[in-house]
């Protein structure tokens, strides 16, 4: 089983073994919402099917079904069960995740396969060009229709934090924030989504695109623990809280410090857009 990332060869292996395993697209753009749809349709690996951020990955807002706040609030995990079980995805199934974005959106659905209890979920390294680069097959149009089955939730194997937990620890030796934009977005010199330009005062920033190499693959183990050791100096990797500006780009950061050997971190899902949305909540600049 894959539990944190495979390889194009050995995606290419599972899908000739007789291993149940499903493979998501998770292909997405911010600025235009649409374009995932219709890179799925021009091209994806064969049997995949479509995971998008906006429909199937977060929640309507301002629902009482949403597990968070922010830009992309999480849906329930009860009703995003449902909705990988009306997919036909099972509880002995393998997923194996990707986007063309640098893992930017599928670690979202990664992530919360672990939250609904589901432990073998991995990331395509590389993403849909290592796929195509080992000579994967691709195929294009609207991916078959699937039977439905039951996804039955399991005890989390993620830690989602709340609003009020961060603001209750804030500047407390038992939590340490990271925050995943960009430098210029966390000084606060330019804010495109969110109404309040800042960060979290205490959090420390390391921009997501950190963790790969010029190939769109996570850097070695090593090398990403000896950079998060740096960057958390004496503090507590235990104690670790990610978050971002809706709750999205920080997942690599997670399954970078996973790799490294350094644990699963906690996720602040609301993150900087739920955040600011209080202006009694304090932002920090520069």
């Amino acid at each position: 089983m894959y539990k944190t990332l495979i390889s194009a060869t050995q995606l290419k292996d599972l899908l000739g073994s007789a291993q149940p395993c499903m493979v998501f697209d998770c292909s997405f753009e911010l600025a235009q919402p649409l374009i995932g749809d219709q890179q799925y349709l021009q091209s994806h690996i064969c049997g995949a099917v479509r995971a998008d951020l906006d429909r199937h990955l977060s929640s309507a807002k301002a629902t009482t079904d949403a597990a968070s706040g922010g830009r992309h609030p999480l849906p329930s995990r009860e009703t995003f069960a449902a909705w990988l079980g009306s997919i036909g995805f099972h509880n002995e199934m393998q997923a194996v995740v990707y986007d063309r974005q640098g893992v930017n959106y599928c670690g979202r659905l990664w992530w919360m396969l672990k939250w609904v209890g589901h432990e073998n979920s991995a990331v395509l390294d590389g993403g849909l060009q290592a796929w195509l680069d080992c000579g994967g097959k691709v195929e294009s149009g609207a991916a078959p229709t699937s039977t439905a089955v039951v996804f039955s939730l399991a005890d989390a194997r993620a830690v989602l934090k709340t609003t009020h937990q961060i603001a209750a620890s804030l500047g407390r030796i038992e939590q340490s924030l990271i925050d995943a934009r960009g430098a210029p977005r966390f000084r606060g010199e330019v804010e495109p989504l969110d109404p309040v330009a800042g960060h979290i005062p205490g959090a420390l920033n390391r921009p997501f695109g950190q963790n790969f190499d010029p190939t769109g693959k996570f850097k070695p183990a090593n090398q990403l623990r000896q950079e998060f050791e740096a960057l958390l100096g004496q503090r507590n990797p235990a104690n670790v809280v990610h978050h971002c500006g809706s709750g999205v780009s920080a997942v690599p950061n997670i399954i970078a410090m996973e790799l490294a050997g350094l644990g699963r971190s906690a996720l602040y899902a609301g993150s900087w857009s739920e955040w600011c949305s209080d202006p009694s909540r304090p932002v920090a600049q520069g």
